[in-house]
C-alpha cells in the first residue's frame, strides 16, 4: 500500500502583528448605495500581520515578507510607500515584499484622494501610521524567525457562492447569490510548526469576497475575516493569517447586509472548516505508512507516522522565488475620461433634482452613479499608458508547495484551473497583492453579458486564460527562469 504523503516546506519563519484600526469618524463610504460618509463605530479591529520566511540555512537576501492588511484596496503609490517602510527597517529589497489585503469592504475606502470628503482629513495621517507600524513589525518578524516546517492541507467550506446572477424579472445580471453557479469551496490551510514544537502561525487561503457587510453598515470591520481569526485562534492558540484567493465571481452566500452578527457567523463557518482541515495534518517531517497485518479478532492492517528520508527533507527545503511581468492588453472599448465626466455631471444634476423633489430613493441611486463615475475616472488616471497593463506576477516554489501572488481581482478559474492541472500539490493563490489594478480580470465567457465585473474591467477578453497558461508554464519549468527585477 502506498504511503500517504503530506506536502511540506522546510524554512525559517517568524511573524508579528499589530492593530491598525482607523479612528472612528474617518471617511468610510465604500458602497455607492451608502448614505453615510463617516464611520461611527468599530465592529472588530483591523489587523496587520507580517510573515517573514527565509531559506532554512538563513540568507536574508533571499527571504520574503508577506504583509497582510485588513483593507479593501490600496493604490499603487500607497503600496509603494508601505513597501518602502518595510524595506527601510529590514534591509529587504522591494521584490522581497508581497503586500496584500483581505479586501474587507467594511474597512472603508481609505484612499488619499478622498481627503476632501467628510472624514477624509483623517486618511493621510492614518495611512502614515500604518506604514510606521510596518516599520516596527518587519524587524520583529525577522527576529522571531526560527527553523520550521509548513504542513499543507485541504478542506471544504460552502461559505462562498457564485455571484454572477441572472435576474429574470428585470432581464439583467446582478451581483448577488447565484445558487446554481459554480463556486470553489477549497480551503487551503498551512500550519507553520517550529522545530522542537510550537506553532508559529496558521495560514488560511480561501476565495470569498468580504462583502457580508454593505451599505447599511456604518462600522469599521474586517467582515467575516475577524470572526474567522478569533474563532480559529481560540482553538489553535496560534496567529491565524488570512490570504484572499481568486474571488472575483465569489461572495458570501448571505451577504450585502448591515448586521455584523451575519459577518461573525460567516467567519465562524470558515474557521471551523479550516480547523477541521488542520486537525487532519500529521506531525511534521513524517508520512503515514502501512506497517503490515496484526492478528486480532480480525486481521488488522496497521499504519503509523514514520520519519521522512533525509533526501525528502532536503527537497522540502527547496527555495526558489521569481518575479516577472505579463503584458495584458487593454480592452478595445476602454472608456474615455471625457465621456465619463459628462455622465458624472448629468448624474450630479439628477441627484440635485431628486433631492429638491424629496425623492430620497432616486437621490441615493443617482449618488451611487456619481460614485461609480468617480471610481472609473480614478482607475483611468492610475493605469499605465500604452496598449497593455504590465501585470507583475510573483511565484514562490517552497518545498512541495507553490505560492502565487498577483495584483487585481481574478475569477475563481485562476485557482481552480491551476489546482486541477497540478493536483496534489498545494497551490496558494493570493490576489490583490501589490495593488488593486488592473481591477477585475474576468474569464473570456463573461464579456458581453453586462455583468458588473466585466463592465468595469480594463483588460481584454482572454487575459484570464493567458494568465493561467503563463503561470502553469512557469510552475512546470520556472526554476530555470531568471527573475525579472
Amino acid at each position: 500500500m502506498n504511503p500517504i504523503e503530506t506536502p511540506q516546506t522546510r524554512c525559517r519563519a517568524g511573524t508579528a502583528r499589530a492593530d491598525i484600526t482607523p479612528p472612528v469618524g474617518i471617511y468610510h463610504r465604500a458602497w455607492g448605495a451608502a448614505t453615510h460618509d463617516r464611520a461611527n463605530g468599530v465592529h472588530r479591529p483591523l489587523l496587520a500581520d507580517v510573515l517573514w520566511m527565509e531559506p532554512l540555512a538563513g540568507g536574508h537576501a533571499k527571504g520574503q515578507f508577506l504583509v497582510m492588511l485588513d483593507h479593501c484596496i490600496l493604490e499603487k503609490a500607497e503600496v509603494e510607500r508601505m513597501t518602502a517602510a518595510v524595506c527601510r527597517s529590514s534591509g529587504a529589497a522591494p521584490a522581497q515584499v508581497q503586500l496584500t489585503v483581505s479586501h474587507t469592504h467594511a474597512a472603508g475606502l481609505v484612499l488619499r484622494g478622498r481627503a476632501t470628503y467628510p472624514g477624509g482629513e483623517l486618511i493621510g495621517p492614518y495611512l502614515d501610521s500604518v506604514a510606521e507600524r510596518l516599520v516596527e513589525l518587519a524587524p520583529r518578524a525577522m527576529r522571531d524567525a526560527r527553523p520550521a516546517t509548513i504542513l499543507y492541507g485541504w478542506g471544504r467550506c460552502n461559505l462562498a457562492a457564485h455571484r454572477d446572477a441572472w435576474d429574470e424579472r428585470t432581464r439583467q445580471f446582478v451581483c448577488g447569490l447565484d445558487s446554481a453557479g459554480p463556486a470553489d469551496d477549497t480551503v487551503l490551510v498551512a500550519r507553520i510548526v517550529a522545530d522542537g514544537g510550537g506553532v508559529v502561525a496558521d495560514v488560511v487561503n480561501y476565495a470569498c469576497h468580504p462583502t457580508t457587510l454593505a451599505w447599511d453598515n456604518t462600522a469599521i470591520s474586517p467582515d467575516y475575516v475577524g470572526a474567522l481569526r478569533e474563532t480559529f485562534e481560540r482553538h489553535s492558540g496560534a496567529p491565524c493569517l488570512f490570504l484572499q484567493g481568486a474571488s472575483g465571481d465569489l461572495g458570501p452566500r448571505e451577504g450585502f447586509v448591515g448586521d455584523p452578527a451575519v459577518a461573525d457567523r460567516n467567519g465562524r463557518q470558515l474557521a471551523f472548516a479550516a480547523l477541521a482541515s488542520l486537525e487532519s495534518l500529521p506531525p511534521p517531517g513524517t508520512r503515514y505508512a502501512y506497517q503490515g497485518p496484526t492478528i486480532s479478532g480480525a486481521v488488522i492492517g496497521t499504519w503509523r507516522h514514520e520519519p521522512l528520508a533525509h533526501g525528502v527533507r532536503e527537497s522540502q527545503a527547496r527555495w526558489h522565488c521569481r518575479q516577472w511581468t505579463l503584458d495584458l492588453p487593454y480592452r478595445a472599448d476602454l472608456p474615455v475620461a471625457e465621456e465619463i465626466q459628462r455622465q458624472q455631471a448629468n448624474w450630479q444634476a439628477e441627484e440635485a433634482r431628486a433631492r429638491a423633489e424629496g425623492n430620497l430613493v432616486a437621490a441615493r441611486d443617482c449618488r451611487a452613479r456619481v460614485e461609480r463615475s468617480t471610481r472609473s475616472l480614478a482607475r483611468l488616471r492610475e493605469i499605465p499608458p500604452g496598449d497593455v497593463f504590465p501585470l507583475r506576477i510573483t511565484l514562490w516554489r517552497l518545498g512541495d508547495a507553490v505560492w502565487i501572488f498577483v495584483p487585481g481581482e481574478h475569477y475563481q478559474a485562476l485557482q481552480t484551473s491551476l489546482r486541477a492541472r497540478f493536483a496534489g500539490r498545494p497551490i496558494v493563490v493570493v490576489t490583490l497583492t501589490g495593488g488593486w489594478l488592473p481591477g477585475y480580470v474576468p474569464t473570456a465567457a463573461t464579456y458581453g453579458k453586462g455583468i458588473y465585473q466585466e463592465s468595469i474591467a480594463l483588460v481584454a477578453p482572454g487575459c484570464a486564460e493567458a494568465l493561467v497558461e503563463e503561470i502553469a508554464s512557469r510552475i512546470d519549468c520556472g526554476e530555470n527562469e531568471r527573475a525579472d527585477g
